[in-house]
């Protein structure tokens, strides 16, 4: 399921062929998966400087107040998360897969926590847009996880959609908020 801003995309578009190309997951009988989509109103470097940064989820991130890198920020780094009061867990341990700073990849993986997402792992792409003749971003992001004992695949998904969705929306609030203080020029029409 591909949600946009709470809208199921059916057309074939961009954001199809975008999830196509970069959003490969092999899920599983006892897993779910699901991509979700976020238009944002500011320039791909900055939205980019946001979402790659492994080390500081809690710059747009609302459910994380701190966390830990363990060593040098690479690939298989590993993060320790503190979640906020307020949600059923308190630590997350996650490994960075992906950051392709030129195609704009990113990728983690939850591998422990007191929580119950287990084999969790995500990619977000980052992609240039115009809106409102403006440069803007589209954001995508998808993941696979297993389903609890006692829950649904649909449980499942709409909990962890829930929580993306507030991080892009939080994305995108801090992002367009950064572009306004730079007041971003303009992108002449074609």
């Amino acid at each position: 399921m591909v949600t946009n801003d709470y809208v199921t995309i059916a057309n074939g578009n961009m954001e199809d062929e975008f999830i196509r190309r970069h959003h490969k997951h092999d899920v599983k009988e006892h897993q779910c998966s699901s991509s979700l989509v976020k238009h944002i109103k500011a320039p791909v470097p900055l939205v980019w400087s946001l979402v790659r940064r492994f080390d500081q989820p809690q710059k747009y991130k609302p459910f994380v107040s701190r966390c830990i890198v363990q060593g040098d920020l690479r690939i298989g780094s590993v993060r320790e998360v503190n979640v906020k009061s307020g949600l059923p867990a308190t630590t997350s341990t996650e490994r960075l897969e992906l950051l392709d700073d030129e195609e704009h990849i990113f990728s983690m993986k939850i591998v422990g926590g007191d929580h119950r997402l287990k084999n969790y792992s995500s990619i977000v792409t980052v992609h240039p847009e115009v809106i409102d003749g403006r440069p803007g971003t589209l954001v995508i992001e998808s993941f696979v996880v297993d389903v609890p004992d006692g829950n649904t695949k649909d449980e499942t998904c709409y909990f962890v959609e829930a929580l993306i969705k507030c991080n892009l929306k939080s994305l995108a609030d801090v992002s367009e908020r950064l572009a306004v203080q730079d007041q971003t020029e303009p992108i002449d029409s074609m």
